[in-house]
């Protein structure tokens, strides 16, 4: 399982990010189109937590199969890897947040899903025309980003994994240090009213699940190409 993947830059089209989708693919869907995706040049970056709160969770395989479409694995994804490998769970706490359309599902598709989703990398790196690109559900535990890529060519400590999928330490105090090595590190999991950039670190998620407000940014200009279903 590689937990870091690095892509080369799209010379045939738009590289774009995307904030948490919680099972809204038709609502996201309907984004991708606004902007006129392309599946064929084009490709889709997710900084994760594809499943629960919405009501298309299973879709979430159909996404992971598409060529043009890349996720990191988001704690949402964790918590159903962790129920099926018998790990220490809140119950009460995932259903929730929403995870009870997984425990609903037969043991053999929640091995499905757990297998399918054990396979995302934790981080995502994407090289640009403007510098290299990182990609994680939440925030990175190291200033310097060759410190988090040289532990992730093995199995991470659990700790790590931790702040790269859970932490919102980053949010809470405001902290503006730069991640060393990215021109940018784009990351999810806190719902924000827009697109907020402390540092170098962009948090896209703006709650497109709950609101219909994906924000989706070009990764080559850092620019956000939609926020609202009205745009």
């Amino acid at each position: 399982m590689r937990r870091i993947e690095r892509f080369t830059a799209n010379r045939r089209g738009r590289d774009i990010a995307v904030g948490d989708i919680h099972g809204y693919f038709s609502r996201l869907q309907e984004r991708l189109t606004a902007i006129g995706f392309d599946p064929a040049a084009d490709r889709l970056f997710s900084v994760g937590d594809l499943v629960d709160r919405g009501p298309e969770c299973p879709q979430a395989l159909q996404w992971l199969a598409q060529p043009w479409f890349h996720a990191v694995q988001g704690n949402h994804e964790a918590l159903a890897i962790t129920h099926v490998d018998g790990g220490l769970l809140d119950y009460s706490q995932y259903r929730a947040a929403g995870g009870g359309w997984f425990l609903a599902l037969s043991e053999a598709e929640q091995v499905r899903f757990a297998e399918r989703f054990r396979r995302m990398p934790l981080a995502i790196e994407v090289e640009t025309a403007g510098g290299l690109i990182g990609l994680l559900h939440a925030d990175s535990p190291y200033r310097r980003w060759a410190d988090l890529r040289e532990l992730l060519a093995s199995t991470p400590p659990s700790e790590v994994q931790e702040v790269c999928q859970w932490s919102r330490k980053r949010l809470y105090v405001g902290d503006v240090t730069p991640i060393d090595g990215l021109r940018a590190l784009i990351v999810g999991h806190t719902p924000q009213r827009q697109v907020k950039v402390l540092g170098n670190i962009w948090h896209i998620d703006t709650g497109g699940w709950a609101s219909g407000q994906f924000s989706l940014l070009d990764l080559a200009s850092l620019t956000a190409l939609s926020a609202s279903p009205g745009e």
